[in-house]
């Protein structure tokens, strides 16, 4: 992996409900290279997440909560899945102006399963080509996007870097491909 150091990655979460490795792999990856990975949902503490939408996985910290985030400090925003997680973050206003930001500021997103739902519901995958978990393909093509069935696809339409993975047989290329965007 190459070295992160300098780089500042925003991931955010619900407080319940995120898939446990599509959280845990990426932020590894990303600390074990060297950036910082501020970890943010809607109330500060407690991230309680699942492994297959169902059993209890591991516990992270929400070191701040979405709506004192200032997304301008960070270099890329990550989005991991979860059904729960997904669904929550689509709906909640603090994630769809992060989400919103950046994009118009041209820096790059990274989500992967059902995360790349906050970005139907911001409105960002019209003109874009991206893949997820195949249960929101349908919801992707009705907004607007093209989907593939690919371990991990990099989009650069409409000003911004969308990296794009299916579920959690695809992290090892998902951060193969973060990591990639970040020393660029």
């Amino acid at each position: 992996m190459p070295d992160l150091s300098g780089k500042k990655v925003l991931a955010i979460v619900s407080n319940r409900g995120v898939e446990q490795d599509e959280l845990k792999d990426p932020v590894n990856m990303l600390r074990q290279s060297g950036a910082e990975v501020v970890i943010a949902a809607p109330e500060t503490g407690k991230v309680q997440t699942l492994t297959g939408d169902w059993d209890l996985g591991e516990i992270f910290e929400a070191g701040q909560a979405l709506a004192s985030v200032n997304e301008a400090e960070f270099d890329l925003l990550l989005i991991p899945g979860g059904t729960l997680n997904a669904d929550n973050l689509r709906l909640d206003a603090d994630a769809n102006r992060i989400v919103k930001s950046f994009a118009s500021s041209g820096r790059p997103v990274a989500s992967i399963c059902h995360g790349p739902w906050l970005l139907v519901e911001a409105g960002l995958v019209q003109g874009k080509t991206l893949t997820s978990y195949n249960s929101i393909k349908t919801d992707v093509i009705n907004a607007g996007g093209s989907w593939k069935d690919v371990s991990v696809f990099r989009c650069p339409a409409n000003g911004f870097a969308l990296i794009t993975s299916r579920n959690p047989g695809d992290l090892v290329a998902f951060n193969e491909a973060i990591a990639k965007e970040l020393s660029a």
